[in-house]
């Protein structure tokens, strides 16, 4: 089934170029079933492509899916066109009463500031509040899921002494759940962090359990059953040229970088880089959107009303 998104999002003519299956307002109206409603809280700079970087990845799901953008209620985007943000984008205050059977929030680029110190800090932790409450699933990313943790469970983030950048390959430390149904035991997945949240700091007795990480890379995905969350670290949603333009962007701007490791064939910028992880990111958003399908409640009413 489709991704249902706004007729004119500049995302739509990207996702059909690719043969994403799209369905237009006017067609959901006349199935009678009832879409998974998931929201996206997008905190990226450029909005635009990271909005099309997740819908690539839900509408490649079996399911009708409605997404919903959502933004930080105050806070004005410099990097997206105004107009952009009115037309298709919703405060999270304008939501809140709502229900999502998925909501996902995106990494920001404010690793190296304190969470307090984030001037949405306070709206942040009353959303991740909220999704306790009107949504069933949360998939936290980046940035997104370190500020998960620590508000949720009080895990410190810790700086590195080098950005960590680049595919890495990672291992399946849980073939049984439900998350990695049909994933590799070995895999490359794009990192792109200055800091980074360790495994001893999981606190006992949280429930959540490890599952995926990297020997260079450190923690990737963690389940956190007790908040129907999962947390990944690192960027599995990019596309074949992200890297590659942050990269360039430093470059440019003359920020002491590396050049990101396995990204590029034989660590050549010139040379054009291989998307080595699509098929795991589709796989890894396939099977949570299956995993909330399987659980979450038919009548939206009921959802965060039951465990």
């Amino acid at each position: 089934m489709p991704i249902k998104v706004p007729d004119d999002l500049p995302a739509r003519a990207t996702l059909e170029a690719e043969g994403v299956m799209v369905m237009r307002d006017a067609d959901a109206m006349r199935q009678d079933i009832r879409p998974m409603r998931i929201g996206l809280l997008n905190l990226m700079p450029d909005k635009m492509r990271t909005e099309t970087q997740f819908a690539r990845l839900l509408g490649a799901t079996p399911l009708q899916v409605e997404l919903t953008l959502v933004k930080i209620t105050n806070h004005v985007a410099r990097n997206t066109p105004s107009e952009h943000i009115i037309s298709f984008y919703r405060d999270w205050e304008d939501v809140r009463a709502e229900r999502f059977d998925g909501f996902i929030i995106t990494g920001a680029p404010l690793e190296t500031m304190p969470f307090e110190q984030v001037t949405y800090w306070d709206e942040l932790r009353r959303i991740f509040d909220w999704t306790q409450t009107h949504v069933h699933g949360c998939f936290n990313v980046c940035w997104g899921a370190q500020a998960a943790v620590h508000h949720f469970h009080g895990m410190p983030k810790h700086a590195l002494k080098a950005k960590a950048f680049g595919v890495h390959r990672h291992r399946n430390l849980a073939p049984a759940s439900p998350y990695l149904r049909g994933f590799s035991d070995d895999f490359g997945i794009p990192v792109s962090r200055w800091t980074e949240v360790r495994r001893e700091d999981i606190p006992a007795g949280s429930g959540m359990s490890v599952l995926m990480d990297s020997e260079e890379a450190g923690l990737c995905l963690l389940d956190d059953p007790a908040h129907r969350a999962l947390h990944m670290f690192n960027h599995i949603e990019y596309d074949s040229s992200s890297l590659g333009e942050e990269y360039a962007r430093d470059v440019a701007a003359g920020k002491p970088i590396a050049v990101p490791v396995g990204y590029f064939p034989g660590d050549d910028p010139t040379k054009k880089p291989q998307n080595h992880w699509r098929s795991h990111a589709h796989l890894l958003f396939g099977n949570w959107i299956n995993q909330l399908y399987q659980t979450t409640p038919f009548d939206l009413r009921e959802i965060g009303r039951k465990s």
